[in-house]
């Protein structure tokens, strides 16, 4: 890692975060999708793409008994997911494996009740990469591109269990497609206007069942975050569906 990571605070200083002082660093994509996922206590939620696992901990911290195993390719950003575990405390709870999703789970991780991702938003067809390569890697598809990020995700899933996704929102009907073909065609649309952002919640479903959810507008007409926002990002409340 080229400098010390800095530390940051999310949830409104309830989850402290060390993260990389240049490259990819976490913004508020990563506390929405954990707000949205509908995890209860003893469930078991898989976070893919963890990177340093703000995800995972803003859920442990939102939802006491739940456990999260994040998978992530970069081993330096793994090793900062650890080490923010037990910089919270959660260390029981809150786990991260290196891996590429290119290459199958581990037979011995079992399914899970929910799967949140927040996968490359960029197709390397299109992207103009970051010079710096790692946050090249967490912004544009490499080796598991979009439909393999969704195959893994519901392959990981208990029957009754639920996807929670976050992407951009001119991929959206790229991700029903590949969702619908995968058979959890149960989904279900919420906009975070004005940011050019989806959540996706999908389940088991043979036929496609598409639902709009009112929209979650993160920001007022005159500027600052609306008091739903901040419930979310500063509060640690739920993002409801």
């Amino acid at each position: 890692m080229e400098l010390e990571p800095t530390e940051n605070a999310l949830l409104g200083g309830r989850v402290r975060l060390l993260q990389p002082a240049r490259g990819y660093r976490i913004a508020v994509d990563a506390v929405l999708l954990a707000a949205a996922v509908e995890a209860r206590p003893g469930e078991r939620i898989l976070d893919l793409g963890a990177g340093v696992a703000a995800v995972g901990l803003c859920l442990a911290t939102r939802v006491a008994g739940c456990m999260i195993l994040g998978i992530e390719l970069q081993p330096a950003l793994a090793a900062l997911a650890a080490h923010n575990a037990a910089l919270n405390r959660i260390e029981d709870r809150v786990r991260t494996l290196q891996h590429d999703l290119a290459d199958p789970l581990p037979a011995d991780l079992g399914r899970f009740d929910h799967v949140a991702t927040n996968p490359p938003y960029l197709a390397a067809a299109v992207a103009d990469p970051s010079p710096n390569p790692s946050k090249a890697l967490a912004t544009v598809e490499s080796s598991a591109d979009l439909a393999r990020w969704l195959e893994v995700a519901v392959g990981a899933l208990e029957p009754a269990g639920a996807l929670t996704a976050i992407h951009r929102s001119d991929r959206l009907e790229e991700i029903v497609t590949h969702l619908a073909a995968l058979g959890w065609g149960d989904i279900t649309v919420k906009r975070l206007p004005p940011a050019a952002r989806v959540l996706v919640r999908a389940r088991q479903s043979e036929r496609l069942l598409r639902h709009e959810a009112p929209p979650f507008v993160l920001h007022r007409t005159g500027g600052g975050y609306t008091e739903e926002a901040e419930a979310v990002l500063r509060h640690a409340q739920p993002l409801e569906f």
